[in-house]
Parts: structure tokens; sequence; C-alpha cells
């Protein structure tokens, strides 16, 4: 039986991968040592990774810390978008490409640090004078295009807060979001591209308009010469404009508004929120400084790499891992605006070839579908160009890993496996890829300068419970837009001046990190509380499992059953006997207790636009309630094909 609020750890996992020899030597950092420098004074370190940013004044103070609110470099000023772009133009990233860009149909741009630098400043040229001051919110809706990077970078030229709706989400979602912050301008596209099909950002935006008082101006970007035929795309004089016909009648750009370290640098709704949408803030100097020492040590980020990150920018992971932390250190950024399996699946694959991609970073939901698939997509393709892969989102299964490791890094490729939030802003926990010994499904140790530990209810250290960040950080969130006492309930109410993020972990031997899952997805078995991230490895361990997703399911004995919801992969066919095979290897992985008691085969898992699994609409499956709300769904079709097939038996 589990002592109150600890959790069970039941998964166990042996197998390690010293970083391969050539990579070490090669890598920016091979000595462990720099754990102890950063833990010896992390207000000092901290200071010297923003010492690498170019700032307009000094700061005086490095913290100020008043739980739960955080100052980070303290009087000074700096701009983003002069960190990411313009002090990259006095020397030979000047001509350098800092953006390579293919579009769904095969359409391609490139874009130099100079000709980003041009473009940016042109379109912050227009914000202005369409009435965007300092500290005025700019809502962005925009596909996978270009303009969603050079509207942000814009915003932050002029000091102006974007908030970044992903282009997937409805008409509702994004009046939501656009009341809350109470955006001047909405920035969006005629449409952009997802598996063949043209999405309409416009007509969806049109309808969110009918509910947005405070929208003056809508800036639409033509996808294509055709695509607002296509459409049928309708503009509204005086209120919607042409952005091409913006950028073609502006004369020259506006210099880099100084802002200070404190200065908001932009709202980001989290998904899947209810009622109210839930806005978090993140402001400057502190944000970008994580951003730029994280990106640069996590990816071993190099001259010449060439770096993908397959997240959208409306996520955090596209903020801070596709547009701030890549260009703040003068990389060359690939990004892409459709599916991974558009016009096949081997398209992922076909653009690492074609681009010469040495750094790649997804996430493990993308992973489990390219296991799926089958290992043959990935072998049609050269991929020696790669040197080191990273997943982020979500825990990794360790025989995701594995594939990831063996059939895409083909056993050459250190993994770097990243535990982060849109709250936090940044990468919190993490291999160092030429220092770290990996494990697989482990996010190992806190990156230098970062404190976290696991603790129970009570608040004591424990081996498995609760992760906890104990001391600020520099890319921390600082409030939740227009409600800080949501801020402070949320995240800094289970224990005193210490943030919560709401995940379940564990530490092994050696000091690692094994994030469990959400605490609100725990399952309580006969007194046990099993992470449903543990149960889920142990079903994606079978070599026929390609995907799998737990909830407890209410029982009268055991307080809750285990349901658990199974993907197989291509040419495994469902069957009572691979039912009970899956149940039984449970078993034998990870012990009886966490014997699921239904297993359901679908070839499909609710997931949100973002790749989370929605656990709480399979809860409500298993337990024949009426399914909660769907429209935050990448295919709400998912859910009502499950009930039927569960109703079916």
């Amino acid at each position: 039986m589990s002592e109150t609020g600890a959790l069970d750890s039941l998964l166990h996992e042996d197998r390690r991968f010293p970083p391969p020899e050539p990579f070490r030597r090669d890598a920016l950092i091979s000595d462990p040592a720099i754990y102890d420098e950063a833990a010896a004074d992390p207000e000092a370190w901290w200071a010297r990774w923003a010492a690498e940013l170019d700032w307009y004044e000094p700061w005086h103070t490095v913290l100020e810390w008043t739980p739960p609110h955080a100052k980070w470099f303290v009087g000074g000023k700096l701009n983003v978008c002069h960190n990411c772009i313009d002090r990259h133009l006095e020397g030979p990233r000047r001509n350098k490409a800092a953006l390579i860009w293919e579009g769904e149909p095969g359409d391609t741009r490139v874009m130099t640090y100079y000709g980003l630098h041009r473009r940016v400043a042109k379109f912050a040229h227009v914000l202005r004078n369409l009435g965007v001051e300092k500290g005025d919110r700019v809502a962005i809706y925009l596909p996978m295009v270009p303009e969603a990077a050079i509207a942000m970078l814009a915003c932050a030229r002029i000091g102006a807060v974007h908030s970044v709706v992903f282009g997937g989400f409805s008409p509702d979602s994004l009046a939501d979001r656009i009341v809350d912050a109470g955006a001047k301008v909405l920035i969006t596209a005629d449409g952009g591209y997802r598996r063949g099909t043209l999405i309409p950002l416009k007509n969806n935006a049109d309808r969110a308009m009918e509910h947005t008082p405070s929208i003056e101006h809508c800036i639409v970007v033509a996808r294509t010469p055709s695509t607002a035929r296509e459409l049928d795309v309708r503009m509204s004089a005086g209120r919607d404009l042409w952005y091409h016909d913006l950028m073609r009648d502006i004369e020259g750009g506006v210099p880099c508004e100084p802002m200070d370290s404190e200065d908001n640098l932009f709202i980001l709704y989290t998904s899947g929120t209810t009622g109210r949408p839930k806005g978090v803030v993140h402001t400057t100097g502190g944000y970008l400084t994580q951003c730029q020492a994280t990106t640069r040590w996590v990816f071993d980020l190099k001259e010449d790499d060439r770096y993908w990150c397959t997240a959208d920018v409306g996520w955090i992971t596209g903020h801070s891992y596709i547009v701030y932390g890549p260009l703040a250190n003068g990389a060359t950024v690939f990004m892409y605006e459709g599916a991974p399996d558009w016009p096949n699946r081997g398209r992922f694959w076909h653009l690492c070839e074609k681009y010469g991609i040495t750094v790649f970073y997804t996430a493990p939901t993308a992973i489990r579908a390219f296991m799926r698939w089958g290992e043959e997509w990935p072998a049609k393709y050269d991929l020696s160009q790669l040197r080191l892969l990273g997943t982020v989102g979500e825990p990794i299964n360790p025989e995701a890993w594995m594939w990831y490791h063996e059939v895409i890094g083909e056993k050459r490729c250190p993994i770097v496996d990243t535990w982060w939030q849109t709250e936090t802003g940044a990468i919190m926990i993490t291999p160092l890829p030429g220092v770290t010994e990996t494990k697989p499904g482990t996010a190992t140790r806190p990156f230098p300068g970062i404190e976290a530990q696991i603790r129970s209810e009570a608040g004591e250290e424990v081996k498995a419970g609760y992760l906890a960040v104990t001391k600020p950080w520099p890319s921390m969130l600082r409030t939740i837009w227009g409600d800080d006492e949501r801020f402070r309930e949320t995240y800094w109410s289970k224990w005193p001046d210490t943030y919560f993020p709401g995940d379940g972990a564990r530490t092994d031997d050696d000091g690692y990190f094994w994030i469990l899952g959400r605490v609100d997805d725990v399952l309580n078995v006969a007194g046990h509380r099993i992470g449903t991230m543990e149960v889920e490895s142990a079903l994606v361990d079978d070599h026929r499992v390609a995907e799998a997703a737990v909830v407890g399911k209410k029982h009268d004995v055991k307080g809750q059953s285990i349901a658990a919801f199974v993907t197989l992969k291509e040419g495994h066919e469902p069957s009572t006997d691979t039912a009970d095979e899956l149940k039984q290897h449970v078993v034998e992985k990870i012990g009886a207790i966490a014997r699921p008691e239904l297993i359901l085969f679908t070839v499909d898992l609710p997931k949100t636009r973002s790749g989370k699994i929605m656990r709480r609409l399979l809860q409500d499956i298993a337990e024949g309630r009426a399914v909660g709300d769907t429209t935050t769904l990448a295919d709400p079709e998912v859910v009502r094909r499950l009930q039927q097939r569960y109703e079916e038996g």
C-alpha cells in the first residue's frame, strides 16, 4: 500500500547510453562539473548567460524574489527582436539562412538574416502606422508560414505584446483569447494547408470577430495568389487589410524599442482550458536568457546546423524553439507547414534528407505514429546528416525512445528528452548531449541553474511523488493575464514559495527524474497510486503496440481498475487473445497491481491539436458518461468512433 500522497514506482529501466565518443569530443559542453558550478551560485550563472545578449542598459539586480513573483535582471533594457536579428547583421551571419520554409504543396522560401530583418522592420512599421503602440496586444492566427515568425518579431520590435493562437482552433476559441487579451489587431491568413485541404482561416476569423469589439484592424496574409478565391474570402472595408498591400506601400522599417527586462513579451493561452482562457504571461530579459542558453546547450547548436523543431508556432515549443531561442543563437531554422503523412508517410524523412537536417526535435506522439507506420518509411531516405534528436511535449515511453534511437538515429545520435511547460517558458529538465548518460524514458537532470525535487503531499522530499521547482528561474511565467489570484492558486498554493507544475514524478538511484504524467491522471488501484505513463510504457513495450492511453475506471472493490485504449502497429490485428497477452505483458513488466481490466483497441486516440492525449474523454467513455467538451480535439470524430466501439463491447 502506498503512503498517503505518494506514487508507486513500478517501471524500471536499466539500459544506458553514454554520449558517443565522436559527439562528446566535439560537443559544446562535455564536462559534468558545469552542474556544480551553476549550483554554487545560480544567480551569477544566469547573469553570465544574460551578458551574452545585447543590452541597451545594464541591470542593477539579477533577481528580486517576492514569492510568487520574480523579477530578473532588474533595471536592464534590451529588445528581443534586436537580439534575434539585428545583432547578427554585422558579421558573417548577415547572409546566412535564418529561415528555410517548405509549404505542404511543396512551395519553398529562404530568408537570410538580412532578408528577415528587412521584412520584420517593415512589418513593425506597418503595425505602428495602424496605431499599435508599446504594450498593445496583437493576436496572431496563422498557419506555419514565415509571416508567423515575422509577425511575432515585429511585435517584439515595437514592444507590442503578441498572443499567438494555433491555426487549428475554432472561431469560438479564437474569440475567447482575443477578448481576454483585449487585442487591438488580428493577423491571419486567407487559409493554410493541412493534409491536402485548405483550412479557411480568414472565414473562421470573421466569425470570431463578430464577438471581438477590441479588434480595429485585421491583416490578412495571402497564402497563395489563388487561395483567397478558392476560399471565397470576404474583406471588410476599413477593417480588413491585405498584408502584401501594406508591405508594398510602406517606406522603410522602424528601429527596435528599448524594453525593460520585465516588460511583457507575449501572452500564450494554454490548450484544453475550460471556462475563461488561461493566458500565461512571459516577459523579456529572463525569458530570452533561458531560451538562448537551453537552445545552445541542449541541442549542442553549431554554426552550420540545420535545425528543425516540428512544433507549430501556436504552442510554447514554437515560440521558444522555432523563433526566439534558435534565432537568438543565429541558427538556421527549418519550418514546415503541413502534416507528417502528406502526401505520404515519408514526408518528414524526405524533408530531413532534402534539407540536410542535423538536429530534429519532435513529440513522442509523432514518434509513436512513425512506429505504427513502420520502419520502411524512414528506410527510404538518407538520414545520415542527423546528429542529434530531441523529444518534447510529454514523457516518452522507453520503447518509443529505443525505436527513435535505432531507426531514426541509427544508434549514433544522442537523444535529449526534455521536460518543460508553457508556464516554464523554456526547457527545465534535460540531458546535456555531450555530458549525460541517458536512459530510455527519463528526462535525466535539471538544466544547470534549475533546482527541482520530488515531494510528498506534505512537502517532504521523497523518491516518488510530486514534481516541484524549488527556486525561481529566468523564463518562468510572471502571472496569468488579468488574474493574478488564479496564478497564485494554480501554481503556488501547494507548498510555500515552491512552484507545482502538476506532474507526478520519481527519481532513480542516479538522481534522474522520471515524469509519470499529470497528477490529475494518477490511478488509485486498491490503495496504490500509479502513474498512467508507467502502465502505458509497459503496453508500448510489446512489439505489437504503437500507442496506448490508460485511464481509471470505477471499481466497487479496488476503487479504480485500469482501462487501456491501445493502437496496434500496422500488420497486427486486434483480438481477444491479443488483449489477454497484453494484460499479461503488463503484469510481467511492472506487476499484477497494474494489470488492465479492460483493453479496447482503436485506430486512433483523442488528442488535442498539440498532440496531447485527452484522457478525460477516455475516462468518460470507459465509465459510460456523457462525453465532455471536444472542441479542442484535432479530430472529434475519434471520440464518436470510440464510443460506438465501446458500446458494441
